[in-house]
């Protein structure tokens, strides 16, 4: 067989892992850049955090019957809009609100939260950025940010750019789990404001902003048109554990893609309708902004975004002004948008009146 030949006296240069792109120093540095601010989030449970194979958790000891209950998601095309304003310091809260207010609508307190950040090149400043705002959102969910996974892989990714994924574990006492199964014609449909678009319909968002082509830092209802835009998607957890606290919750809805008119019905039995009024909930500038400048119909504002509505609650009648009295005093902005009726043959089971 012949064998490649080298040319006498000369010596192939080795190449190193930064030669083909990845920085293994880069990644050390943002490790220890990061565990401050994951130290911040540690709660009852942590045996070992950042820094080991895996994570460590204990289901804390007050559950007698713990369920865990799961979930993992992105911050979409948000992104797109980060990258275009180099803002990196709210997507991370808007990661970990993704997942923690979705567990949260079963009854589960969020106990721990990993991340995955993924770019072409890595960029220290921004990666921290990144990940102090993970923290601050953890820190607003009482939940631990144990661990993460930080993967440069150049040609990935254009440069300045990156991906977020996360998941976040939580436990409920198997007896309080929230199904939806107890919820009945009569019971009153509470909403909680949201802080914004919270981290869905960016595809329009952007096709949008791209027709109207909008100075961006120009004043937008006392901040910028950017400051609103890139508003962090709220964490409702803290208040919504001590609402749980005190009465009994029905039902819940985390208000995401889909809208009002596509996530209520995700809680309610098949029998029942949610029938909303329109007019219980003012709708914040933003949306009457993006309405009018895409165009955009009512029933396609309704299916895309929060409009104003972030967190859906369902109580019973008697409960309604308790639930928002509590709300109200853990600084949520509370709504009555209408009531649940029994569905008729062929109706939608949320309407918007």
């Amino acid at each position: 067989m012949n064998q490649p030949k080298s040319t006498p006296g000369t010596q192939v240069p080795g190449l190193s892992y930064r030669d083909a792109g990845v920085d293994i120093d880069a990644g050390d540095a943002l490790i220890d850049r990061i565990k401050p601010f994951a130290k911040k989030t540690m709660r009852d449970g942590v045996l070992a955090g950042i820094g080991g194979f895996g994570a460590l958790f204990e289901v804390p000891k007050k559950y007698r019957e713990p369920v865990l209950i799961s979930g993992t998601d992105g911050v979409g095309t948000k992104l797109k809009l980060a990258f275009h304003l180099n803002r990196h310091d709210t997507v991370g809260q808007d990661l970990v609100a993704m997942s923690v207010n979705d567990i949260l609508v079963q009854g589960a307190e969020p106990l721990f939260f990993l991340d995955y950040f993924a770019c072409g090149k890595l960029n220290v400043e921004t990666a921290a950025s990144v990940v102090k705002g993970i923290a601050i959102g953890c820190e607003l969910a009482g939940c631990a940010l144990i661990g993460g996974e930080t993967a440069e892989m150049p040609g990935m990714y254009p440069d300045g750019e990156y991906d977020l994924a996360g998941f976040a574990v939580g436990a409920v006492e198997k007896s309080k789990i929230i199904d939806g199964s107890t919820i009945g014609a009569g019971d009153v449909v509470l909403g909680l404001a949201s802080s914004g678009i919270h981290s869905n319909g960016y595809s329009l968002v952007r096709k949008i902003i791209e027709r109207a082509a909008p100075d961006l830092q120009a004043d937008f209802d006392g901040r910028s048109l950017a400051d609103a835009l890139m508003a962090p998607t709220r964490i409702y957890v803290k208040p919504m554990l001590e609402l749980m606290q005190q009465l009994p919750v029905k039902g819940i809805a985390h208000i995401t893609g889909g809208g009002l008119v596509e996530n209520v019905p995700r809680v309610l039995p098949e029998r029942l309708c949610a029938e909303l009024d329109h007019c219980a909930w003012p709708l914040p500038p933003l949306f009457a902004w993006l309405q009018q400048h895409g165009g955009v119909a009512d029933a396609e504002m309704h299916r895309v975004f929060n409009c104003g509505i972030g967190m859906v609650v369902i109580v019973a009648a008697e409960h309604a002004q308790t639930a928002a009295d509590v709300l109200s005093a853990a600084g949520e902005q509370v709504w009555t948008l209408g009531t649940v009726r029994e569905r008729n043959a062929g109706e939608a089971q949320t309407i918007v009146v």
